[in-house]
């Protein structure tokens, strides 16, 4: 079927990106769902970071790509092997194909999938396949299984979760990433204990969904970081006990003062590696750091060696929040038709797939939590 998709042909474009155009809407060829593979409608697809940093270059991937992750649908069709999705199911799009058989997925660690990941940085879906190609037959490549920006996308079964048909399509799409990766990063990888007190630091999309996560786990104090007062102000408003602005040269002294030496966990959202040495600082003896932001992978931290000893430290990574999507898409969407996990107050604004490139200037100029693409 043809379909009309935000194609990236190049990576590194000069921004304004309105202006260089690194996405341009193409006309393409989608082949039908194959084995295990479902054919989606998109409704909405969230613009995040990690696309971003395919445009930017920080995170290479092969082009032309079909970019985007986050997303929500409608299934129209399913391919052979798939019973348990059914035509008109609405589902959640994840990034990482879970396989259930390799040892990461085996030990409950399905964000690690090792067939997922190969297909993810290869560029085609988890069974190897393109579904994707111009009107000469030149394939294009798929973005960590999903390439939402597209009216359809044909995905793995691994890669969806079926959600309730109540959801409105442009919130259900943020259960895909920010949710599962920021609350996850809070509730999962940091195992928030009631009465602790949290930092966050990076305040997109993500992080501020681990505001969320630090508040629904119980947090005693919860501390907002970031460079724009805006989003600080936002994050005090969604719940955050504290704020600071990390652009001031005497940040982490005011911080560890105000947190008696320090947070006991503190979450790096910015994807910088001089925000996470500026997490690592402001953690107390004995404490957590946790990373779930992407830098360059040439970018290396420094980190004081001895006080992973000497005071019992730990830096960890953070990968989809350490979700089981299956078990955690549910969870949270419960948390909010609860009125605990308020989503909906991270969504900046919906936009056409034909403003695609000025949603990449908004999110890159910081003038925007989450953008949402929708579809008729």
């Amino acid at each position: 079927m043809k379909i009309r998709a935000a194609v990236l042909r190049e990576i590194g474009a000069k921004r304004p990106y309105r202006t260089s155009q690194p996405l341009v809407i193409e006309d393409l060829e989608l082949d039908p769902p194959g084995d295990g593979e479902v054919l989606v409608q998109i409704k909405a697809a969230g613009i995040c970071h990690s696309d971003l940093s395919v445009v930017d270059g920080n995170r290479p991937r092969p082009v032309p790509m079909a970019l985007g992750h986050e997303a929500a649908g409608v299934v129209k069709a399913v391919g052979h092997g798939v019973t348990d999705l059914a035509e008109g199911d609405h589902v959640v799009a994840v990034f990482v194909p879970s396989c259930g058989h390799c040892a990461p997925c085996s030990e409950g660690r399905p964000a690690l999938c090792e067939p997922g990941n190969k297909a993810n940085v290869a560029g085609t879906l988890s069974g190897g396949a393109h579904r994707l190609h111009r009107a000469d037959g030149t394939p294009v490549n798929h973005h960590l299984g999903v390439s939402a920006f597209a009216d359809h996308a044909v995905v793995s079964r691994n890669s969806l979760v079926r959600i309730d048909p109540a959801l409105p399509f442009e919130h259900a799409a943020l259960f895909g990433c920010a949710v599962l990766t920021g609350v996850g990063a809070a509730v999962n990888s940091a195992d928030i204990r009631a009465g602790q007190s949290v930092a966050v630091v990076g305040l997109g999309g993500v992080g501020l969904n681990s505001i969320l996560g630090a508040i629904v786990a119980g947090a005693g104090e919860v501390v907002a970081v970031d460079l724009d007062d805006g989003k600080l102000t936002l994050a005090e408003q969604l719940g955050a006990t504290k704020s600071f602005n990390s652009s001031a040269a005497d940040a982490v002294d005011r911080i560890r003062e105000a947190t008696d030496g320090g947070v006991d966990c503190a979450i790096e959202m910015a994807g910088s590696e001089k925000a996470l040495e500026f997490a690592y600082r402001i953690t107390r003896r004995g404490g957590l750091t946790v990373t779930g932001g992407l830098a360059h992978p040439e970018r290396n931290v420094s980190i004081q060696q001895v006080s992973l000893v000497a005071e019992e430290r730990t830096l960890k990574g953070s990968y989809v929040g350490s979700c089981v999507p299956v078990r955690d898409v549910a969870r949270y969407v419960g948390l909010f038709r609860q009125g605990r996990l308020p989503v909906e107050r991270l969504l900046s604004r919906t936009l056409p797939l034909d403003q695609i490139n000025e949603g990449f200037d908004a999110l890159a100029d910081g003038k925007a939590v989450r953008q949402v693409v929708v579809f008729d």
